[in-house]
């Protein structure tokens, strides 16, 4: 009887141990999750920097740059780990999207009865722009936390920031709050809502007279893609076609995606957002042998990719002009020195006069080693940015009705070196000294470095520009060099030299 009791008292002994461990592990895991999403109280704030990346950060690299949504803007892919593409849980919800249903049946996208909406801002009551946009990027996590975007707030307070880029639909497909377009709903992009109150927001940003610029990303959508099949880009053997990352896009050329987009870009308008800001507009940056298997239902008389692109910032543009809003695209670095449109579609001279701002994501960390002479871009922060925007100015240079420039800069660290006020500064520093004024700070997470700005009245930061040498000897025992969260969040590189994207067929 005693042998028997002894037994027993080993088994649950055992069974508390292994209870604990699972309860260990999970708790890890949280952990680990909130610092990818950068979330308030730990839980909170994500990017959705597939992405500006804008395309907005991060855009999966060219030509060995290194990486993509996160953001950067776009976003890129980051938002999905970070926060904007997917991190952390919602005000009031589990963290989990629910899974997207089947496949709607196709019927034209309409807007007939909802617009004007209900309470919509006018144009005059909207935050004026400033006379030099300086910005912060927030994925839809953090715009969404009262508590993140407190911080925030009061981070534009101190300083000389005056904007905020919002996440409304990031790479992931998903609509940020409840919104009134009937396809968002009908297609499931409402399952997974970030900003539970984005009236409530957008007047906290009036009251502190930030600038809201709502982020779109238009043709990386797989919701929009799975949903309605009929609208994404097709295998040339059936069936949609997926990218090297497995990941489906909308296509371009297809004016029922150019409505979705553009229905809910008025509809952030008419809610009290001062600009609107197309991400992801671009064709995929995928290996040839990808591209080659691809095609595109809605091209018609042999149009182009650039063309399909100018066209669809020109139609955008058009359409949004009633409401009195600029309409800016982010862009590619490379789209500024590039004498081509990199079989994306994108090419300076063809959006430079259909947009009011161009937005190219000039992060060193994206530039491949030797690109402008400089054998390691992302360590020489300074030169690579001031190089890009003097390429970018030098092209736009005569051209009539003009964007203005306003390039995304780097607030995180991608590989070597690591990112702090010095090479955040420095960043800025070269848009000053080509002649520009206006710039916004990518980072996933939404966390900056507050070092790196001026204050509320001006007075710069006296930093040194940053002088790194050579990269460490990664092979040395003593060295180490951790592989940051962006770096896989970012999407894998391209090799041009042996993937080339063909021209169109």
């Amino acid at each position: 009887m005693r042998r028997l009791r002894r037994v027993a008292r080993r088994r649950r002994h055992a069974l508390v141990a292994s209870v604990a461990g699972i309860l260990a592990v999970c708790v890890a895991a949280v952990a680990v999750r909130a610092l990818l999403t950068g979330g308030d109280a730990g839980i909170r704030g994500g990017v959705d920097v597939d992405a500006p990346v804008p395309e907005a950060a991060a855009e999966p690299a060219l030509a060995g740059m290194a990486a993509d949504d996160a953001g950067i803007p776009e976003e890129d892919d980051v938002a999905r780990s970070m926060g904007p593409d997917g991190a952390g849980p919602e005000e009031g919800g589990n963290g989990a999207a629910a899974p997207a249903p089947e496949a709607v049946e196709p019927r034209p996208i309409s807007t007939e009865g909802i617009f004007p909406l209900q309470d919509a801002v006018p144009p005059g009551e909207r935050v004026p722009k400033p006379a030099a946009v300086r910005g912060l990027y927030l994925n839809a996590w953090a715009a969404g936390s009262p508590k993140r975007r407190a911080q925030l707030i009061d981070l534009a307070n101190r300083t000389e920031i005056n904007a905020f880029v919002i996440d409304i639909k990031d790479a992931s497909g998903y609509v940020s709050y409840r919104s009134v377009v009937p396809e968002v709903s009908r297609i499931g992009a409402d399952r997974d809502i970030r900003i539970r109150d984005v009236r409530g927001m957008l007047a906290e940003l009036r009251e502190h007279g930030i600038y809201p610029i709502a982020r779109i990303v238009v043709f990386k959508d797989p919701i929009l893609a799975e949903r309605r099949p009929d609208l994404a880009i097709q295998h040339v053997e059936g069936g949609i076609w997926r990218d090297h990352n497995g990941e489906v896009w909308v296509d371009p050329h297809n004016r029922q995606v150019w409505e979705y987009n553009i229905a809910l870009a008025r509809e952030a308008l008419e809610l009290g957002f001062s600009e609107i800001q197309w991400d992801y507009v671009r064709f995929p940056d995928v290996p040839r042998r990808y591209m080659a298997t691809a095609v595109y239902p809605a091209r018609e008389n042999g149009e182009t990719r650039e063309q399909a692109i100018r066209e669809f910032l020109r139609y955008s543009r058009d359409e949004l002009a009633p409401l009195k809003a600029p309409v800016t695209a982010d862009v590619f670095g490379l789209t500024t020195s590039a004498g081509d449109d990199m079989g994306i579609g994108q090419r300076w001279e063809m959006m430079v006069d259909v947009t009011d701002v161009l937005l190219p994501m000039v992060y060193p960390s994206h530039y491949a080693p030797g690109s402008y002479g400089i054998a390691h871009p992302n360590a020489r922060p300074y030169e690579t940015v001031k190089i890009a925007l003097e390429h970018a100015i030098r092209r736009t240079r005569g051209v009539d009705g003009a964007a203005t420039i306003r390039p995304w800069l780097q607030d995180f660290t991608l590989g070597w070196p690591p990112y702090g006020a010095v090479e955040v500064r420095a960043q800025i520093r070269a848009v000053y000294d080509v002649g520009l004024d206006e710039w916004v700070l990518w980072n996933p997470g939404s966390r900056y470095t507050a070092g790196a700005l001026a204050d509320a009245s001006g007075k710069a930061p006296d930093l040194p520009l940053p002088d790194h040498g050579s990269p460490p000897d990664r092979r040395a025992p003593d060295v180490v060099t951790p592989e940051p969260a962006a770096a896989r969040l970012l999407g894998r590189p391209v090799n041009q030299a042996q993937d080339t994207i063909p021209p169109d067929r």
